[in-house]
């Protein structure tokens, strides 16, 4: 069952991200919201792991969220997403999981 994992608290305050990612089957999804987008800045051990995720594993990130934090030359794997794509995305998956 393909499921949307959605964090939105900062990698670098607690370890939600280093605990979420072992947890993502083939075909699930990662959704970053918030705080949670700065696992997206370069040269870090956070944005080192998520481009050692599987190809199969979609990585997304809210536009808003990386606009809001100024973040730049982001993976190329990461998808940006706006508020109706987040909406979009919670129906396509079977099950969505918020990491809180």
């Amino acid at each position: 069952m393909a499921t949307l994992h959605l964090l939105s608290h900062s990698p670098f305050a607690d370890d939600r991200l280093a605990s979420c990612l072992p947890l993502l089957g083939a075909d699930d999804a990662l959704l970053l919201s918030g705080d949670a987008v700065y696992a997206l800045r370069a040269n870090t051990r956070q944005r080192q792991a998520l481009e050692k995720l599987p190809e199969t594993v979609a990585l997304f990130a809210l536009e808003e969220d990386v606009r809001a934090r100024a973040l730049e030359a982001l993976p190329a794997r990461v998808t940006l997403v706006d508020y109706p794509g987040f909406v979009e995305l919670s129906c396509r998956y079977e099950r969505v999981n918020s990491w809180l």
